[in-house]
């Protein structure tokens, strides 16, 4: 293989070639595929971390659930709000007169 100085030096740098340009070390193998499991162990697997989670209890729920909703409203009130008062500002200062 040949290769220009920059390339050498870089590799040596590295530690991939040696003062010769020989290789140092032997490239990895990529590492052998794991077995699948099957569709029932995999169920299996999701139920026992499924136990794990911290499910909320029904009123912090709905308390999220309120809130979350109450954000949305304000925020597109907000948003109609400043659409429509940009949009009254543009077509104010491009009205034409005729």
């Amino acid at each position: 293989m040949s290769m220009n100085r920059q390339q050498k030096r870089m590799l040596q740098k590295q530690g991939e070639i040696d003062a010769d340009g020989e290789p140092v070390r032997a490239r990895k193998e990529p590492p052998a595929p794991r077995e699948r499991t099957s569709a029932g162990q995999f169920l299996r697997e999701v139920r026992t971390e499924l136990r794990k989670v911290a499910w909320p209890t029904r009123d912090e729920t709905v308390n999220y659930s309120i809130v979350v909703l109450a954000t949305i409203v304000f925020m597109g009130a907000l948003i109609y709000g400043l659409d429509w008062l940009f949009s009254t500002f543009i077509l104010e200062l491009f009205e034409q007169k005729s």
